[in-house]
């Protein structure tokens, strides 16, 4: 597998709007993006500003990507208050952003049968943009752990053999959550699947201990930790702390 390589796109906000209470969907416009070239899952690392004239960098998955209309859409969720949080409550059309990408080394696997996705509600958009892309013959199942009920969405996959289980936020912590005990518990289909972990770093080392424990090898298994519960993010975007 070739990944694209990643370079620097000024982008303008074309539109924005909530498609749930705590997801704000953003649109990215450019007109050299229709040469924009990626794979399901990469991401966008936007640039922005800190009070102290330092730039810090916060990492969002491309949720769709329109060729004809040279844009992309971000999903940011609104949690926390952290620099990308308060720019995407503020993102309205007009506004610039610079951005570099396509990042990521996480997209399908080829030669997997079936494929299964599971984390908290940072995890959503790059699952959906995933599940949206997969043939339709091929099935996919998520494992998702938002806010509430109000926090689902619908997935655009025509009839294709796609089912997506919902947990929802306890005061327990996420990790210790029914999203590890379901993915523990889980039927799963027959034939070699692969699993795409992705959220908050204690759950997804989680998520991936209940695979390996179900006799998953490591090598089934992309996880990728997308924040630090209690820890801001390092200036270039990642969590401080990773996932093991």
């Amino acid at each position: 597998m070739i990944l694209p390589d990643p370079v620097g796109w000024p982008l303008t906000v074309a539109a924005a709007s909530n498609v749930t209470p705590q997801m704000r969907r953003i649109e990215l416009s450019n007109p050299a993006l229709a040469a924009f070239d990626y794979l399901p899952g990469q991401d966008m690392a936007l640039a922005f500003s800190k009070d102290d004239g330092t730039t810090v960098r916060r990492r969002y998955t491309i949720r769709r990507f329109d060729r004809n209309r040279a844009s992309l859409m971000i999903d940011v969720v609104l949690h926390g208050d952290g620099p990308g949080m308060r720019w995407a409550r503020a993102a309205r059309p007009g506004i610039s952003i610079d951005a570099i990408g396509p990042r990521g080394k996480i997209t399908l696997v080829d030669d997997a049968e079936w494929h299964l996705f599971a984390g908290d509600a940072t995890a959503v958009p790059g699952a959906f943009a995933m599940m949206e892309t997969l043939a339709g013959e091929v099935p996919a199942h998520a494992f998702l752990l938002v806010d509430g009920p109000e926090e689902r969405q619908r997935i655009t996959a025509d009839g294709a053999p796609r089912t997506i289980a919902w947990r929802y936020e306890m005061s327990q912590p996420p990790e210790s959550s029914g999203l590890v005990s379901a993915v523990a518990a889980a039927d799963f289909p027959g034939g070699r699947g692969h699993a795409y972990l992705a959220g908050e770093v204690a759950l997804v080392s989680a998520l991936k201990a209940a695979l390996l424990n179900r006799g998953w090898g490591a090598e089934q298994i992309s996880a990728k930790a997308y924040w630090n519960r209690g820890r801001a993010n390092a200036g270039h975007g990642e969590p401080e702390l990773k996932a093991s």
